[in-house]
């Protein structure tokens, strides 16, 4: 709707992954070469873990997009299934066929796909999704998948993606020998003060507002403020707060905007509510600080 009063080609603030948009701050370009390393060297189980919307798909959609040709890939997105299924789910999505039976006789399948695999000069790479809502016994079956070897080499290597639960999850003494096989390990953090900036003017460059300032300075340091630097959250402030500069008629976003955008948000749906409520105080340490030193004045 504002994209034509701000002389934008398309929306560019759109929470829909685009590659188009590729934005990766240090936090992200570490992560993405330690998953990148861990792959390139045959590492067996690598972690990969970050609070909501601070961007972990975007790394996995990009590791994806880099891979050479002799990797091949199963995405498993929902992992909440059982066991056999799986199974199931890791062998269609490498584009193997999966016999009906018991989970025996799809592992036993999925182990003559691996095989096929390593024959062929192939690597599989097994990437879970939101693994931190995986309990502990699919978890405990996704370690078991790390046994299928050679004499020489592993014949799949496993990415686990998820929120930061995933660590504590992977701390717990049942799931210890998977913990231990972690070998490469990489955290995603929300963007600083300057590389907020540096997102948000690479996006409106993107969709054809580059070279000019559509935020005030103001503006632009209220998103930061109550994003607390989460690409997601990012997202969805500068959408409604250059909704209300067209609405004013304004040629700049002003930290009003940025206020009504947040008390927009804040009124649709208690998703959004508890998102905006929590993601500030997860991901700015200075407030959490502050709120510790006074509870201990006596403030609280």
């Amino acid at each position: 709707m504002y994209e034509s009063w701000f002389d934008l080609k398309e929306k560019p603030f759109s929470l829909t992954p685009d590659p188009g948009f590729l934005f990766l701050s240090d936090s992200h370009q570490k992560a993405l070469d330690h998953l990148l390393y861990g792959l390139e060297s045959g590492e067996g189980f690598i972690v990969v873990t970050g609070d909501i919307g601070v961007g972990k798909t975007t790394v996995c959609r990009t590791l994806l997009s880099r891979l050479s040709d002799r990797f091949v890939t199963s995405l498993i997105v929902n992992p909440l299934l059982t066991e056999k299924e799986l199974v199931r789910a890791i062998l269609e999505d490498f584009g193997g066929q999966a016999p009906p039976g018991t989970k025996k006789d799809i592992l036993d399948a999925l182990n003559r796909f691996l095989l096929a695999e390593a024959e062929a000069g192939r690597r599989p790479v097994l990437i879970v999704d939101e693994a931190q809502n995986l309990p502990p016994t699919l978890l405990e079956q996704v370690r078991l998948l790390s046994n299928l070897e050679t004499e020489k080499r592993k014949l799949l290597q496993i990415v686990l993606i998820g929120q930061n639960e995933l660590k504590e999850k992977l701390s717990l003494p049942s799931l210890r020998q998977l913990n231990q096989r972690v070998t490469v390990r990489a955290g995603i953090r929300p963007l600083d003060r300057k590389e907020t900036a540096r997102y948000i003017g690479h996006r409106l460059g993107v969709a054809g507002g580059g070279g000019r300032d559509l935020l005030s300075d103001g503006g632009e340091k209220a998103i930061y403020r109550r994003s607390g630097g989460v690409p997601r959250l990012i997202n969805m402030l500068c959408d409604r707060a250059f909704l209300s500069a067209y609405t004013r008629g304004s040629a700049k976003v002003e930290p009003k905007d940025v206020r009504r955008a947040s008390e927009s948000l804040a009124d649709h749906g208690g998703g959004a509510r508890r998102f905006l409520r929590w993601i500030p105080w997860v991901a700015t340490p200075l407030v959490i600080l502050g709120g510790l030193l006074a509870a201990h004045a006596g403030i609280f």
